[in-house]
């Protein structure tokens, strides 16, 4: 009785790894050859020059020199009222997403 369902099982099998063996597909390798004595370092180059007005900036002295310089009362609470809009505007968009 043992001969009659293990032989249909091996044959099973065997049928089995030659449909599997047919349907197998063979790619191109990649291969990647580079010298392994080198450290692994990257280069970033940039691909344009920049332009040299860009280079400058602010300087540091009319930065500090407008951090310092007076300020309009109108302007500053226009300013701080602008601000407070716009935080309030977060926090109920944040409180909106949270729900």
């Amino acid at each position: 009785m043992k001969h009659l369902v293990t032989v249909p099982l091996l044959l099973y099998a065997l049928a089995m790894t030659n449909v599997h063996a047919q349907d197998r597909v063979e790619l191109p390798g990649t291969s990647i050859i580079g010298n392994r004595e080198l450290p692994k370092v990257l280069y970033i180059v940039p691909w344009k020059r920049p332009n040299a007005d860009n280079l400058m900036g602010n300087p540091v002295g009319r930065l500090v020199n407008e951090a310092l310089s007076a300020v309009d009362r109108d302007v500053f609470l226009r300013q701080i009222e602008y601000h407070d809009i716009i935080a309030n505007t977060h926090t109920s968009t944040d409180s909106v997403l949270k729900k």
